[in-house]
């Protein structure tokens, strides 16, 4: 990767990497600060990236960003959602342990 690239921007283009891959066509990645989660998935195919996974290790980013993009597929966490996260980023299910953020008020998404 070209290293001159923000982390920031490195982490989009992870994604659309990604994207490409998995065949869905988010309408926009944006990367903000989100302080209780690591990414989101909007119904109008907006996928946000909390800003500091770009200095995640890339394992876990490609964790984040296979589960938020294959809700452009899949609305729910069904067997087809988790087939896909099976099948694209095998070590799924250790990673997932690290994608819940500390909250005080921990809310189901």
């Amino acid at each position: 990767m070209n290293s001159s690239l923000y982390p920031e921007q490195q982490l989009v283009r992870r994604a659309m990497a990604w994207a490409l891959r998995l065949k869905v066509n988010p309408t926009r990645v944006v990367i903000e600060e989100l302080p209780n989660k690591w990414g989101t998935c909007s119904p109008d195919g907006v996928v946000t990236f909390a800003e500091d996974l770009a200095s995640r290790d890339p394992d876990f980013q490609d964790y984040v960003i296979v589960h938020e993009l294959l809700h452009l597929r899949y609305g729910d966490h069904g067997r087809r959602f988790k087939a896909m996260m099976t099948a694209m980023v095998p070590g799924w299910r250790e990673l997932e342990g690290n994608s819940r953020r500390a909250s005080e008020d921990s809310s189901a998404d």
